[in-house]
């Protein structure tokens, strides 16, 4: 949040509009509304017999939206100041986009540029976009998970590849097959019926293969993929909290030169 005192005094109350519970909430409202209009739009015999309220629905939401990025815009210090904020330039461009695509033959495209307002909501809702960006700083954090995941499943296909290709070469037929099948015991979706089961009853000691691979591949590195996760969204909550104090610091810092200021004028004039 910018600091209003930079503002001109034309921008303030603009700047307390945009910022205020009443105007986000109201843009949620709205978002909310959008999505559900999209919602209904995918029942057909529904859009058809209302095909002219939902296009005008639309362009009304659009043009509320297109309002709301002007006066967030008018409100900011200057367009630079605006775009630097990577959120302003994810709802700039989605909303630019349902005017690029207005005249669009694609009414797939249309309706994906509709759906894809919903997202709005992140950027609207601090506490969302607070998860989002902590998500984002967990990406060069997962880097060595990802390289860790990867040994480990190559391992194992490679493994699963030569004890079990002639047992079962559905499932471990060659090393794409074996990869898509670690994939799939790893997401824990019918690994023992589907995959395990019937290899155990060739092999009754597969089932230290499969075991071993579900408690690495998913018990510790999923593990580690959310502790990384918790311990960025923790660092990302204190990192706000510490420019909120900053931001009062500052405040109350130029509070106090005013008033030094004021004293110094005064004893000035007596003097």
């Amino acid at each position: 949040m910018e600091d209003i005192t930079t503002l001109k005094s034309w921008q303030r109350p603009l700047h307390r509009l945009v910022n205020s519970n009443a105007f986000t909430t109201t843009i949620i409202i709205l978002i909310l509304i959008n999505a559900i209009i999209v919602g209904v739009e995918t029942y057909q015999g529904i859009y058809e017999n209302n095909r002219a309220f939902f296009f005008a629905a639309d362009r009304v939401l659009l043009w509320i939206f297109t309002v709301e990025i002007a006066l967030r815009l008018l409100a900011s210090r200057n367009i630079k100041s605006f775009f630097s904020n990577s959120w302003n330039w994810f709802d700039f461009i989605i909303v630019a986009a349902g005017h690029i695509f207005v005249g669009a033959h694609f009414v797939t495209v249309l309706r994906i540029l509709r759906v894809l307002r919903v997202f709005r909501a992140i950027s609207v809702i601090p506490s969302l976009r607070k998860l989002v960006d902590a998500l984002l700083l967990t990406i060069p954090a997962l880097g060595n998970i990802f390289l860790l995941m990867s040994i480990i499943f190559y391992i194992f296909a490679v493994i699963g590849t030569m004890l079990f290709q002639e047992v079962a070469p559905e499932y471990f037929g060659n090393l794409q097959l074996s990869l898509l099948t670690l994939f799939q015991v790893v997401t824990l979706e019918s690994w023992a019926s589907a995959v395990m089961r019937p290899i155990f009853e060739e092999l009754w000691w597969s089932w230290i293969y499969f075991v071993s691979f579900v408690l690495v591949g998913t018990f510790v590195v999923f593990n580690l993929f959310i502790g990384v996760i918790v311990n960025n969204v923790e660092k990302a909550e204190n990192a706000d909290e510490e420019v909120k104090d900053t931001h009062k610091e500052v405040t109350e810092l130029r509070k106090e030169i005013q008033e030094l200021k004021e004293l110094i004028v005064k004893n000035s004039d007596e003097k």
